[in-house]
């Protein structure tokens, strides 16, 4: 999400401010290198990202390599359907690509027609252009007018791309996850590790330093003090299979045959940390465990 050179207006996007960019192009290509070496494959941009520079970097990047990439459009608040095969063009330009391998909608809105945008995108996927297609926040019946449009054309709906982690866990109450399940389609997690309040490294004596993250509320003292029993919980689980409790926590949204997490990662030590999770599988109990010591999450 901030890799790549922003410019202009989108040094300050959110994204930027509340994370930074990544730890400079060399960075960037040893969080690639260190992904690919553990068989992650899949990468997941967005148009809007860095004012489309995290496609470009992206582009640079996989030039010529065989891995998967998602991306999302739009790359700005004022689109209408009718500009999807312009965005589309722009985003295979940044990424070097004559097809993207999941293109997804980044947010819906009440004046944009899901089943005109969803034709359109089967248009694409008749063209060669997509493979398949996906969504982002969107919700249980917005998915299913999504997956009805485009099953009328012969095209599943691949994924759903929302927030979920331990200290997020609303997909399993607002029907999210329950319609994924039912129709067949993925869950992409972003955010699993909570804006990095599951990797242990923030506490109420040891707060976020960014901006952003300071004024949050999920950074406040009193929240980062309810997340202490989650903390601990995850620490001893990764103790116990010699993890860290960042792997812990995708680990605990991988057992989920539906849901694929996707961490960030700014430089190489992050993706083998991030890729560390597929490599052990947590016990029933231990994800029985976790469900409970994370039940005030779910509303």
């Amino acid at each position: 999400m901030t890799w790549g050179e922003a410019r202009g207006l989108a040094r300050f996007h959110p994204a930027k401010m509340a994370y930074g960019g990544a730890d400079g192009a060399v960075a960037e290509q040893e969080a690639m290198e260190a992904s690919l070496e553990a068989d992650v494959n899949l990468f997941d941009t967005a148009a809007m990202y860095a004012g489309g520079a995290s496609e470009r970097r992206l582009g640079e990047l996989a030039e010529g390599s065989e891995l998967l990439i998602a991306t999302k459009f739009p790359g700005s608040f004022g689109f209408r359907v009718d500009d999807l095969p312009a965005e589309l063009e722009a985003s295979l330009t940044r990424l070097r690509r004559r097809s993207i391998d999941l293109y997804q909608h980044h947010f819906p809105a009440k004046r944009l027609s899901i089943s005109a945008l969803m034709g359109h995108l089967a248009d694409a996927v008749e063209a060669g252009k997509v493979t398949a297609v996906g969504v982002s926040n969107y919700s249980s019946d917005q998915m299913r007018e999504a997956h009805a449009a485009l099953g009328r054309r012969g095209i599943p709906l691949a994924s759903n791309q929302v927030e979920y982690s331990l200290l997020h866990r609303q997909p399993e109450t607002n029907g999210v996850l329950e319609a994924c399940r039912e129709l067949g389609v993925t869950l992409i997690a972003y955010t699993p590790l909570a804006g990095g309040l599951l990797t242990g490294k923030y506490s109420p004596d040891s707060r976020p330093r960014g901006f952003f993250r300071r004024i949050l509320p999920r950074y406040g003292r009193r929240e980062l003090q309810a997340i202490v029993p989650v903390i601990e919980l995850l620490a001893e689980i990764a103790q116990r299979h010699g993890k860290v409790p960042s792997q812990v926590a995708l680990r605990w949204l991988m057992e989920n045959p539906v849901v694929l997490p996707i961490p960030g990662a700014k430089n190489g030590e992050q993706a083998r940390h991030n890729a560390g999770a597929l490599t052990f599988s947590l016990t029933p109990q231990e994800v029985a465990e976790l469900d409970s010591a994370s039940l005030a999450w779910r509303t």
